[in-house]
Protein backbone atom coordinates (compact mmCIF):
# COMPACT_ATOMS: atom_id res chain seq x y z
CA UNK A 1 0.00 0.00 0.00
CA UNK A 2 1.12 3.40 -0.86
CA UNK A 3 1.80 5.80 1.77
CA UNK A 4 0.68 9.32 -0.28
CA UNK A 5 -3.07 8.19 -0.72
CA UNK A 6 -3.76 7.30 2.67
CA UNK A 7 -1.98 10.59 4.14
CA UNK A 8 -4.18 12.11 1.76
CA UNK A 9 -7.45 10.48 2.91
CA UNK A 10 -6.48 11.40 6.39
CA UNK A 11 -6.20 15.13 5.50
CA UNK A 12 -9.66 14.97 4.22
CA UNK A 13 -11.42 13.35 6.79
CA UNK A 14 -9.98 15.67 8.98
CA UNK A 15 -10.80 18.61 6.75
CA UNK A 16 -14.72 17.10 6.98
CA UNK A 17 -14.63 16.89 10.47
CA UNK A 18 -13.85 20.24 11.13
CA UNK A 19 -16.25 21.71 8.50
CA UNK A 20 -18.83 19.55 10.01
CA UNK A 21 -17.98 19.32 13.97
CA UNK A 22 -16.13 22.30 14.82
CA UNK A 23 -17.98 24.70 12.42
CA UNK A 24 -17.57 27.57 15.23
CA UNK A 25 -13.36 26.97 15.60
CA UNK A 26 -13.23 27.09 11.89
CA UNK A 27 -15.15 30.55 11.81
CA UNK A 28 -13.56 31.80 14.41
CA UNK A 29 -9.65 30.89 12.28
CA UNK A 30 -11.16 32.44 9.06
CA UNK A 31 -13.14 35.64 10.75
CA UNK A 32 -11.45 36.47 13.75
CA UNK A 33 -12.22 36.36 17.21
CA UNK A 34 -14.93 38.82 17.42
CA UNK A 35 -16.90 37.77 14.50
CA UNK A 36 -16.53 34.03 16.48
CA UNK A 37 -17.71 35.39 19.36
CA UNK A 38 -20.39 37.17 17.56
CA UNK A 39 -21.43 33.66 15.76
CA UNK A 40 -21.86 32.25 19.09
CA UNK A 41 -23.85 34.64 20.44
CA UNK A 42 -26.08 33.87 17.36
CA UNK A 43 -26.06 30.50 17.15
CA UNK A 44 -26.93 30.19 20.85
CA UNK A 45 -29.92 33.23 20.56
CA UNK A 46 -30.80 30.82 17.75
CA UNK A 47 -30.87 27.13 18.87
CA UNK A 48 -33.07 28.80 21.78
CA UNK A 49 -35.49 29.69 18.88
CA UNK A 50 -34.90 26.72 16.91
CA UNK A 51 -35.96 24.80 20.40
CA UNK A 52 -38.77 26.93 21.30
CA UNK A 53 -40.61 26.26 17.83
CA UNK A 54 -39.61 23.63 16.82
CA UNK A 55 -38.15 24.21 13.46
CA UNK A 56 -34.34 24.30 12.45
CA UNK A 57 -32.75 27.92 11.47
CA UNK A 58 -29.28 28.88 10.92
CA UNK A 59 -27.89 32.03 12.27
CA UNK A 60 -26.56 34.97 10.52
CA UNK A 61 -25.56 38.64 10.99
CA UNK A 62 -27.48 40.93 8.48
CA UNK A 63 -28.06 44.51 8.34
CA UNK A 64 -30.93 46.91 6.86
CA UNK A 65 -29.31 48.69 3.97
CA UNK A 66 -30.19 51.60 1.73
CA UNK A 67 -29.19 52.74 -1.45
CA UNK A 68 -27.10 56.34 -1.51
CA UNK A 69 -27.00 58.16 -4.50
CA UNK A 70 -23.11 58.49 -5.29
CA UNK A 71 -21.08 61.25 -7.46
CA UNK A 72 -19.95 59.22 -10.72
CA UNK A 73 -16.80 60.48 -12.56
CA UNK A 74 -14.40 59.64 -15.42
CA UNK A 75 -10.95 59.69 -14.80
CA UNK A 76 -8.73 60.16 -17.62
CA UNK A 77 -4.93 60.65 -17.95
CA UNK A 78 -3.96 63.36 -20.86
CA UNK A 79 -1.91 66.61 -21.02
CA UNK A 80 -2.93 70.18 -22.04
CA UNK A 81 -2.62 71.72 -25.51
CA UNK A 82 -2.90 75.15 -26.53
CA UNK A 83 -6.36 76.65 -28.09
CA UNK A 84 -5.17 77.44 -31.24
CA UNK A 85 -1.40 76.99 -33.01
CA UNK A 86 -0.72 77.67 -36.52
CA UNK A 87 2.61 78.08 -38.30
CA UNK A 88 2.45 81.05 -40.49
CA UNK A 89 3.95 80.36 -43.47
CA UNK A 90 4.66 83.30 -46.50
CA UNK A 91 2.47 83.31 -49.72
CA UNK A 92 5.40 84.92 -52.25
CA UNK A 93 8.74 85.07 -52.59
CA UNK A 94 11.09 87.67 -51.75
CA UNK A 95 14.03 88.94 -49.35
CA UNK A 96 13.45 89.29 -45.02
CA UNK A 97 13.61 93.22 -44.62
CA UNK A 98 12.34 93.60 -40.69
CA UNK A 99 14.15 92.83 -37.68
CA UNK A 100 13.11 89.17 -36.21
CA UNK A 101 10.63 88.73 -33.36
CA UNK A 102 11.74 86.46 -30.50
CA UNK A 103 10.74 83.60 -29.23
CA UNK A 104 7.84 84.08 -26.18
CA UNK A 105 7.54 87.44 -27.40
CA UNK A 106 3.56 88.56 -27.07
CA UNK A 107 1.87 89.71 -30.75
CA UNK A 108 -1.42 91.02 -31.41
CA UNK A 109 -3.44 90.22 -34.16
CA UNK A 110 -2.48 91.90 -37.26
CA UNK A 111 0.97 92.78 -36.26
CA UNK A 112 3.73 92.29 -38.93
CA UNK A 113 6.26 89.64 -38.10
CA UNK A 114 8.39 89.41 -41.02
CA UNK A 115 8.18 91.91 -44.08
CA UNK A 116 9.51 91.20 -47.14
CA UNK A 117 11.43 92.96 -50.10
CA UNK A 118 8.46 94.72 -52.64
CA UNK A 119 11.29 94.52 -55.73
CA UNK A 120 9.97 95.43 -58.93
CA UNK A 121 5.99 94.57 -57.33
CA UNK A 122 5.64 98.49 -57.47
CA UNK A 123 6.35 98.99 -60.88
CA UNK A 124 3.82 95.83 -62.48
CA UNK A 125 1.28 97.46 -60.21
CA UNK A 126 1.75 100.54 -62.32
CA UNK A 127 2.11 99.32 -65.07
CA UNK A 128 -0.89 97.26 -64.36
CA UNK A 129 -2.72 100.55 -63.38
CA UNK A 130 -1.60 102.16 -67.14
CA UNK A 131 -3.80 99.11 -68.87
CA UNK A 132 -6.77 99.73 -67.03
CA UNK A 133 -6.85 103.35 -67.64
CA UNK A 134 -6.07 102.34 -71.64
CA UNK A 135 -8.83 99.78 -71.36
CA UNK A 136 -10.99 101.69 -70.02
CA UNK A 137 -10.26 104.58 -72.45
CA UNK A 138 -11.29 102.00 -75.27
CA UNK A 139 -15.11 101.64 -74.60
CA UNK A 140 -16.30 104.77 -75.20
CA UNK A 141 -14.29 104.92 -79.00
CA UNK A 142 -16.15 101.59 -79.27
CA UNK A 143 -19.56 102.66 -78.49
CA UNK A 144 -19.11 105.72 -80.82
CA UNK A 145 -18.18 102.94 -84.04
CA UNK A 146 -21.72 101.29 -82.49
CA UNK A 147 -23.61 104.82 -83.10
CA UNK A 148 -21.75 105.37 -86.16
CA UNK A 149 -22.68 101.80 -87.42
CA UNK A 150 -26.49 101.87 -86.22
CA UNK A 151 -26.32 105.41 -88.58
CA UNK A 152 -25.37 103.79 -91.28
CA UNK A 153 -27.77 100.67 -91.17
CA UNK A 154 -30.62 103.12 -90.85
CA UNK A 155 -29.43 104.97 -94.16
CA UNK A 156 -28.60 102.14 -96.07
CA UNK A 157 -32.59 101.01 -95.17
CA UNK A 158 -33.77 103.72 -96.38
CA UNK A 159 -31.68 103.85 -99.67
CA UNK A 160 -32.75 100.05 -99.66
CA UNK A 161 -36.60 100.97 -99.96
CA UNK A 162 -36.67 103.64 -102.31
CA UNK A 163 -34.36 101.12 -104.17
CA UNK A 164 -37.37 98.57 -104.10
CA UNK A 165 -40.01 101.23 -104.85
CA UNK A 166 -38.67 102.76 -107.71
CA UNK A 167 -37.78 99.24 -109.01
CA UNK A 168 -41.71 98.57 -108.58
CA UNK A 169 -42.52 101.80 -110.89
CA UNK A 170 -39.84 100.62 -113.25
CA UNK A 171 -37.54 103.81 -112.73
CA UNK A 172 -34.52 102.05 -111.55
CA UNK A 173 -33.15 99.28 -112.57
CA UNK A 174 -32.38 95.47 -110.63
CA UNK A 175 -28.81 96.54 -110.53
CA UNK A 176 -29.21 99.12 -108.37
CA UNK A 177 -31.52 97.10 -106.10
CA UNK A 178 -28.90 94.52 -105.42
CA UNK A 179 -26.69 97.41 -104.86
CA UNK A 180 -28.48 98.84 -101.98
CA UNK A 181 -29.22 95.53 -100.30
CA UNK A 182 -25.48 94.95 -100.71
CA UNK A 183 -25.26 97.83 -98.98
CA UNK A 184 -28.29 96.97 -96.30
CA UNK A 185 -26.12 94.03 -95.11
CA UNK A 186 -22.55 95.55 -95.03
CA UNK A 187 -24.33 97.95 -92.50
CA UNK A 188 -25.22 95.22 -90.60
CA UNK A 189 -22.66 93.33 -90.71
CA UNK A 190 -21.01 97.07 -89.23
CA UNK A 191 -23.40 96.94 -86.10
CA UNK A 192 -21.81 93.43 -85.04
CA UNK A 193 -18.47 94.24 -85.28
CA UNK A 194 -18.88 97.92 -83.13
CA UNK A 195 -21.24 95.69 -80.82
CA UNK A 196 -18.09 92.94 -80.47
CA UNK A 197 -15.50 95.74 -80.08
CA UNK A 198 -17.87 97.29 -77.55
CA UNK A 199 -17.44 93.70 -75.86
CA UNK A 200 -14.04 93.12 -76.21
CA UNK A 201 -13.38 96.59 -74.92
CA UNK A 202 -15.13 96.11 -71.44
CA UNK A 203 -13.36 92.35 -71.27
CA UNK A 204 -10.08 94.44 -71.53
CA UNK A 205 -11.14 96.16 -68.77
CA UNK A 206 -11.72 93.21 -66.36
CA UNK A 207 -8.63 91.85 -67.44
CA UNK A 208 -6.78 94.81 -66.45
CA UNK A 209 -8.83 94.92 -63.29
CA UNK A 210 -7.94 91.28 -62.48
CA UNK A 211 -4.25 92.43 -63.28
CA UNK A 212 -3.96 95.28 -61.06
CA UNK A 213 -6.01 93.36 -57.83
CA UNK A 214 -2.81 90.51 -58.63
CA UNK A 215 -0.47 93.15 -58.30
CA UNK A 216 -1.90 94.83 -55.33
CA UNK A 217 -2.50 91.43 -53.63
CA UNK A 218 1.17 90.20 -54.20
CA UNK A 219 2.48 93.81 -52.60
CA UNK A 220 -0.26 93.06 -49.66
CA UNK A 221 1.41 89.45 -49.28
CA UNK A 222 4.98 91.38 -48.81
CA UNK A 223 3.86 92.00 -44.69
CA UNK A 224 3.02 88.14 -42.80
CA UNK A 225 0.66 89.45 -39.94
CA UNK A 226 -0.46 87.61 -37.15
CA UNK A 227 -3.74 85.95 -37.76
CA UNK A 228 -4.69 86.44 -33.95
CA UNK A 229 -3.14 87.74 -30.51
CA UNK A 230 -0.67 84.99 -28.88
CA UNK A 231 2.52 83.98 -27.61
CA UNK A 232 5.61 83.12 -30.72
CA UNK A 233 6.88 79.64 -29.97
CA UNK A 234 9.65 80.45 -32.62
CA UNK A 235 11.81 83.09 -33.44
CA UNK A 236 10.45 84.77 -36.97
CA UNK A 237 12.42 84.44 -40.13
CA UNK A 238 15.89 85.90 -40.20
CA UNK A 239 16.55 89.34 -41.94
CA UNK A 240 18.15 89.01 -45.40
CA UNK A 241 16.64 85.50 -45.41
CA UNK A 242 15.00 84.06 -49.16
CA UNK A 243 11.15 83.26 -48.43
CA UNK A 244 9.75 81.27 -51.12
CA UNK A 245 5.66 80.17 -50.85
CA UNK A 246 5.21 77.90 -47.97
CA UNK A 247 8.39 78.93 -46.04
CA UNK A 248 7.19 79.25 -42.19
CA UNK A 249 8.09 82.99 -41.11
CA UNK A 250 7.03 81.90 -36.93
CA UNK A 251 4.64 79.33 -35.08
CA UNK A 252 2.22 81.42 -33.00
CA UNK A 253 -0.04 79.77 -30.15
CA UNK A 254 -2.96 81.29 -27.84
CA UNK A 255 -3.14 80.22 -24.19
CA UNK A 256 -5.74 83.10 -23.19
CA UNK A 257 -7.79 79.43 -22.78
CA UNK A 258 -6.31 75.82 -22.55
CA UNK A 259 -7.52 72.87 -23.32
CA UNK A 260 -6.84 69.49 -21.36
CA UNK A 261 -7.47 66.40 -23.71
CA UNK A 262 -7.49 63.10 -23.10
CA UNK A 263 -9.14 59.85 -24.17
CA UNK A 264 -12.09 57.71 -23.01
CA UNK A 265 -12.16 53.74 -23.23
CA UNK A 266 -16.07 52.95 -24.94
CA UNK A 267 -16.54 51.53 -21.95
CA UNK A 268 -17.02 55.06 -20.19
CA UNK A 269 -17.82 57.08 -23.39
CA UNK A 270 -21.70 56.53 -23.00
CA UNK A 271 -20.55 58.50 -19.57
CA UNK A 272 -19.07 61.79 -20.61
CA UNK A 273 -21.41 64.57 -21.96
CA UNK A 274 -20.85 68.16 -24.16
CA UNK A 275 -21.01 70.96 -21.56
CA UNK A 276 -20.17 68.62 -18.39
CA UNK A 277 -17.75 70.04 -15.33
CA UNK A 278 -14.37 68.90 -15.48
CA UNK A 279 -10.99 69.24 -13.45
CA UNK A 280 -7.69 68.30 -13.68
CA UNK A 281 -4.36 68.16 -11.58
CA UNK A 282 -1.29 68.84 -13.23
CA UNK A 283 1.90 67.88 -12.80
CA UNK A 284 3.30 71.09 -10.74
CA UNK A 285 0.17 70.14 -8.39
CA UNK A 286 -2.03 72.80 -9.61
CA UNK A 287 -5.92 72.15 -9.78
CA UNK A 288 -7.94 73.74 -12.48
CA UNK A 289 -11.35 73.57 -13.51
CA UNK A 290 -13.16 73.83 -16.75
CA UNK A 291 -16.22 72.29 -18.63
CA UNK A 292 -16.23 69.45 -21.97
CA UNK A 293 -16.33 71.58 -24.72
CA UNK A 294 -15.46 68.48 -27.78
CA UNK A 295 -16.23 64.48 -27.81
CA UNK A 296 -15.46 62.81 -30.82
CA UNK A 297 -18.03 60.70 -32.39
CA UNK A 298 -14.93 58.32 -34.36
CA UNK A 299 -12.95 56.05 -32.27
CA UNK A 300 -9.58 56.02 -32.74
CA UNK A 301 -9.22 52.32 -34.63
CA UNK A 302 -6.09 51.20 -32.83
CA UNK A 303 -6.75 52.00 -29.63
CA UNK A 304 -10.70 52.08 -29.45
CA UNK A 305 -10.25 55.71 -27.41
CA UNK A 306 -12.62 58.83 -28.10
CA UNK A 307 -11.16 62.14 -27.80
CA UNK A 308 -12.26 64.54 -25.28
CA UNK A 309 -11.83 67.90 -24.73
CA UNK A 310 -11.72 70.24 -21.64
CA UNK A 311 -11.49 73.79 -22.11
CA UNK A 312 -9.98 75.96 -19.14
CA UNK A 313 -9.20 79.55 -18.60
CA UNK A 314 -5.79 80.81 -18.31
CA UNK A 315 -6.24 84.66 -18.41
CA UNK A 316 -2.67 85.15 -16.80
CA UNK A 317 -1.30 82.64 -19.18
CA UNK A 318 0.69 80.38 -16.49
CA UNK A 319 -0.38 77.19 -17.66
CA UNK A 320 1.82 76.10 -20.54
CA UNK A 321 1.26 73.36 -23.88
CA UNK A 322 1.93 69.42 -23.54
CA UNK A 323 1.76 69.54 -19.82
CA UNK A 324 0.78 66.47 -18.01
CA UNK A 325 -2.72 65.90 -16.87
CA UNK A 326 -4.91 63.76 -14.24
CA UNK A 327 -8.20 64.89 -15.87
CA UNK A 328 -11.50 63.77 -13.77
CA UNK A 329 -14.42 64.08 -15.78
CA UNK A 330 -17.93 64.54 -13.68
CA UNK A 331 -21.00 62.38 -14.77
CA UNK A 332 -24.42 61.41 -13.70
CA UNK A 333 -24.75 59.69 -10.31
CA UNK A 334 -25.92 56.62 -9.44
CA UNK A 335 -27.98 54.88 -6.08
CA UNK A 336 -25.92 52.25 -4.52
CA UNK A 337 -25.24 50.28 -1.29
CA UNK A 338 -21.65 50.67 0.77
CA UNK A 339 -21.03 47.10 1.98
CA UNK A 340 -18.47 45.39 3.48
CA UNK A 341 -16.19 43.62 0.96
CA UNK A 342 -16.17 40.49 3.27
CA UNK A 343 -20.03 40.38 2.49
CA UNK A 344 -19.84 39.45 -1.10
CA UNK A 345 -19.98 35.82 -2.20
CA UNK A 346 -20.11 33.86 -5.48
CA UNK A 347 -23.22 32.54 -6.60
CA UNK A 348 -22.62 28.69 -7.96
CA UNK A 349 -21.87 29.84 -11.77
CA UNK A 350 -19.40 32.37 -10.48
CA UNK A 351 -21.66 35.19 -10.37
CA UNK A 352 -20.51 37.99 -7.96
CA UNK A 353 -23.28 38.83 -5.54
CA UNK A 354 -24.60 39.27 -2.20
CA UNK A 355 -26.94 36.76 0.30
CA UNK A 356 -30.06 38.76 1.51
CA UNK A 357 -32.68 37.56 3.63
CA UNK A 358 -35.91 38.08 2.22
CA UNK A 359 -39.68 37.94 3.21
CA UNK A 360 -39.96 34.72 6.19
CA UNK A 361 -36.62 34.95 6.79
CA UNK A 362 -35.49 32.84 3.68
CA UNK A 363 -31.88 33.66 2.22
CA UNK A 364 -32.00 34.41 -1.41
CA UNK A 365 -28.68 35.27 -3.35
CA UNK A 366 -29.15 38.26 -5.62
CA UNK A 367 -26.21 39.39 -8.17
CA UNK A 368 -24.37 43.20 -8.01
CA UNK A 369 -22.32 44.84 -9.78
CA UNK A 370 -19.05 46.74 -7.91
CA UNK A 371 -18.46 50.50 -8.50
CA UNK A 372 -16.31 51.54 -6.70
CA UNK A 373 -13.57 50.09 -3.81
CA UNK A 374 -13.42 52.60 -0.90
CA UNK A 375 -11.47 52.51 2.76
CA UNK A 376 -15.30 52.22 4.27
CA UNK A 377 -16.32 49.66 1.81
CA UNK A 378 -17.34 47.89 -1.43
CA UNK A 379 -20.33 50.07 -3.82
CA UNK A 380 -22.26 47.89 -5.43
CA UNK A 381 -25.76 48.53 -7.28
CA UNK A 382 -28.29 46.71 -9.07
CA UNK A 383 -29.75 45.93 -6.00
CA UNK A 384 -33.51 47.25 -4.46
CA UNK A 385 -33.46 50.55 -2.38
CA UNK A 386 -33.85 48.76 0.81
CA UNK A 387 -32.58 45.31 1.10
CA UNK A 388 -31.02 43.51 3.71
CA UNK A 389 -27.93 41.66 3.60
CA UNK A 390 -26.34 39.17 5.23
CA UNK A 391 -23.00 40.20 6.34
CA UNK A 392 -21.63 36.97 8.31
CA UNK A 393 -22.79 33.59 7.50
CA UNK A 394 -23.76 33.98 4.24
CA UNK A 395 -21.49 30.84 3.15
CA UNK A 396 -22.94 28.70 5.08
CA UNK A 397 -26.65 28.94 3.37
CA UNK A 398 -28.42 28.67 -0.08
CA UNK A 399 -31.67 29.78 -1.50
CA UNK A 400 -34.01 29.04 0.13
CA UNK A 401 -32.36 28.07 3.58
CA UNK A 402 -34.59 30.08 6.72
CA UNK A 403 -32.47 31.96 8.62
CA UNK A 404 -32.02 33.84 12.09
CA UNK A 405 -30.60 36.96 11.31
CA UNK A 406 -29.39 39.18 14.63
CA UNK A 407 -29.10 42.97 12.91
CA UNK A 408 -26.01 45.12 13.16
CA UNK A 409 -26.04 48.86 11.69
CA UNK A 410 -25.13 49.64 8.31
CA UNK A 411 -22.22 51.43 6.82
CA UNK A 412 -22.75 55.43 6.35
Amino acid sequence: MKIIPVITAVLVLAGLYFVVFERETLVGFAQGDAATEQMDDVTASNTTEAETSGESFIGVVAMHSVAQTIDSAVVLRGQTEASRQVTVAAETSGLVISEPLRKGAFVNAGDVMCRLDPGTREATLAETRARLAEAEGRVPEAQAGVIEANARVREAEINLNAARKLSEDGFASETRLASAEAAMDAATAGVQRANSAVVSARAGIEAAQAAVASATRDIEKLEISAPFSGLLETDTAELGALMQPGTPCATIIQLKEIKLVGFVPEADVDKVSVGAIAGARLTSGREVRGRVTFLSRSADELTRTFRVEVTVANDDLSISDGLTADILIASEGRTAHLIAQSSLTLDDDGVLGVRTVSEGDVAKFMPVTLLRDTAEGVWVTDLPETIDIITIGQEFVIDGVRVAPTWTEAKG
